[in-house]
């Protein structure tokens, strides 16, 4: 009979996890059925609406989908602007050029026909209609537009395409091959970071291969989910969804791989040390997926139809990475000897990660002496580095959407500095009224250049309103909200178009941060609360968490705007951020309270803290490093939104990993002592209660 104190094989499904004769079972059958889940099924398809990426129910989205009933459904306009390379552009060109803009089909924008000559005559325009089904043919098409105008442009000129279409184009142009990019660049930075952290040239292979196939699987069953339930969903959806899967997949798995190493230094039979290694890490596991994926699902409340497409996806893709690293992964690593740690086998008698005099333990019995001392320095730390906040702008101009200018930019920088600025991109005024009536209300605006019917049909008339405001300076949001006030007694009469877009994008951000990110807090406080079963300790977390989001996006904006050149963040950015980084430091937390309430049972709450971080630290650290390492990866992709949140996670959870996690909650813990549970009873039995 084993003692009670032994550790005992596995039972239930912890057991069949584990099983001899049944771990090969579980390793194999779902690895072969997502792999056939990617052979049949694939990724979901759906076809991209307009108003996918606008806030639901405001005037732009209302004016995007009224124009939807225009007989040229999906039609977009291009503009080619063609400029002298020195002075003004030459006659003998000039009547090239306008066979050039017969040519190309486009469209009367005055008397003289397509082309439309600038008063300094330095540069002339052509509007060509773009009519396509998806971003993918709008980029082919206007590729195929690009190259018929450079074989055609006479000597002395150049050609550019700019306009909706174009920038539509460009914006393709940065997603494509982006997923594969994105898999290619997370899967080695993680393979380098296991390698660096298990020093091992064999084991870091399993953990990297599990969360590689679970990644896979979460990009088919997400978007297969996505397209059955008719949500939307972008070009960046299933790369934000490969980076969270590859980083909360690899953080789980290290701390499962660091319980299981300890417990082979005490239990001989490996399928024995996997069993505890299972329970002891399953509940901090289901607990930090729980949290995280409730607060992913928050963005389902997002005006934007991307945006809840962007929580259900992630959402989906936390699931699949939880089971992999509790079911897939113990029952793959447990078919293997202790060998597959070479060179760096655990043998029975060393001495567990608790009980080593690593740097963790030296940094514990340092914020020990003087927890105060750390508790008041950190948090001084934290309110410097979250200055920043006080100078946080919100809302890109179109021409800041890209770290590298595309030609779609370029070209419109060149029309503003001959035309108006709103000429190669002007806002439409979209309604079921007579247009008669409503031309003269648009021509008594302020800042309104010109006016014209565009296109008409179904009962819809879509007006074509030039603007001679910069785009994206006050007065053109000037310009956009007194064209609504002109409009308001005007029913099926809405302003869209890029900066009328724009203006609504950001009042849409700011109303889902007001309401999701107190929802996030709220969630995330009461999955604290069941976890630990105290009040005080939750509510000393959540805010640490908090503190960690200010400061990282303090220090952020800094870098944006001295370092990058950034003159604002991007609508959606700090909610999308604040949701990572409050989600997953909350697993840092988890990880280390639920090993210090583990270890307070025999030890005290003082030495149970302490030998929790000894314990974890080192973990943490890894988990940490890997993933802030992983979310900079969307810094591949030429896109600033993703430049962005990908910096401030980065910052964030290295501030979390670094600061926060190993010297401010292990201080405040020590401060409070038994306190720090509050109301739940910490520590050893004493011999009364035991009686």
């Amino acid at each position: 009979m084993a003692h009670p104190g032994s550790p005992r094989r596995g039972s239930g499904l912890v057991g069949l996890i584990t099983g001899r004769r049944t771990a090969w079972v579980v390793a194999l059958v779902p690895l072969l059925l997502a792999v056939l889940a990617l052979a049949v099924l694939g990724e979901g398809e759906r076809t991209q609406r307009t108003a996918d990426q606008l806030p639901s129910g405001l005037d732009s989205t209302l004016g995007a989908e009224l124009a939807d009933r225009l007989p040229d459904e999906g039609a977009s306009t291009a503009v080619v602007v063609f400029s002298a390379d020195d002075g003004e552009l030459p006659r003998q060109a000039l009547s090239g050029l306008r066979d050039v803009a017969g040519e190309i089909g486009g469209v009367a924008t005055g008397p003289d026909g397509p082309l439309l000559v600038a008063e300094d005559g330095t540069a002339a325009i052509v509007v060509v209609p773009v009519t396509s089904g998806s971003a993918t043919d709008t980029a082919d098409l206007v590729t195929e537009l690009r190259d018929r105008v450079d074989e055609a442009v006479p000597d002395g000129v150049t050609a550019q395409v700019t306009g909706p279409a174009a920038i539509e184009a460009d914006l393709a142009a940065v997603f494509d091959g982006a997923d594969l990019r994105l898999l290619l660049v997370t899967a080695g930075v993680v393979a380098v970071l296991l390698v660096l952290t298990y020093r091992s040239p064999v084991l870091w292979v399993i953990p990297l291969a599990v969360v590689g196939i679970a990644d896979r699987l979460s990009a088919v069953a997400a978007t297969q989910l996505m397209a059955a339930l008719d949500v939307a969903w972008d070009e960046s959806t299933v790369g934000i969804l490969s980076v969270l899967v590859f980083g909360a997949g690899t953080d789980y798995a290290l701390l499962l791989i660091s319980r299981y190493r300890d417990e082979l230094r005490t239990t001989e039979s490996r399928h024995v040390a996997m069993a505890v290694a299972v329970r002891r890490t399953a509940e901090a596991v289901l607990s930090s997926a729980t949290t995280v994926v409730l607060g992913l699902l928050t963005l389902l409340l997002s005006l934007t139809p991307t945006t809840r497409g962007l929580g259900l996806a992630c959402a989906v893709g936390v699931v699949i990475a939880a089971t992999f690293a509790l079911v897939v992964l113990p029952a793959t690593l447990v078919l293997f000897g202790r060998w597959v740690f070479w060179p760096r086998v655990p043998h029975v008698g060393e001495p567990t990660l608790v009980d080593t005099d690593s740097l963790w333990h030296r940094v514990g019995e340092r914020v020990a002496r003087r927890p105060a001392a750390f508790v008041t320095g950190t948090l001084v730390l934290l309110a410097v580095l979250a200055a920043g906040l006080l100078r946080v702008d919100t809302g890109l101009d179109q021409d800041d959407q890209f770290l590298r200018e595309p030609e779609a930019i370029s070209a419109a920088e060149r029309v503003s500095q001959s035309f108006p600025s709103g000429v190669s991109d002007p806002t439409q005024v979209v309604t079921t009224q007579d247009p008669e009536e409503v031309l003269p209300l648009l021509e008594e605006v302020e800042g309104v250049t010109r006016a014209s019917v565009g296109e008409e049909g179904g009962g819809v008339t879509q007006i074509d309103v030039v603007l001679d405001a910069e785009p994206g300076s006050a007065a053109a949001r000037a310009a956009i909200e007194d064209l609504r006030d002109a409009l308001d007694g005007l029913d099926d009469t809405h302003v869209t178009g890029t900066e009328a877009t724009a203006i609504d994008e950001g009042e849409g951000a700011a109303r889902d941060r007001l309401l999701i990110i107190p929802l996030i807090l709220v969630l995330v406080l009461g999955a604290l609360l069941l976890l630990l079963r105290a009040v005080v300790a939750p509510v000393l977390l959540v805010a640490t968490v908090v503190a960690t989001y200010a400061a990282s996006l303090g220090v952020s904006w800094w870098v944006f705007t001295r370092v990058l050149g950034f003159d604002a963040l991007d609508s959606g950015t700090p909610l999308l951020a604040f949701l990572f980084l409050v989600a997953l430091g909350v697993d840092y937390n988890i990880f280390l309270v639920s090993r210090a309430r583990e270890e307070a049972a025999e030890h005290g709450s003082r030495q149970g803290m302490l030998r929790a971080l000894t314990a974890t630290g080192g973990v943490i650290t890894s988990a940490g490093i890997l993933l802030a390492a992983v979310f900079a990866v969307l810094g591949v992709l030429p896109l600033v939104v993703l430049a962005q949140l990908g910096t401030i996670i980065c910052i964030g959870v290295l501030l979390d990993t670094l600061v926060v996690r190993t010297v401010l909650v292990p201080a405040l813990a020590l401060l409070l002592g038994d306190r720090f549970w509050w109301p739940r009873k910490v520590g050893p039995a004493t011999p009364a209660s035991q009686s």
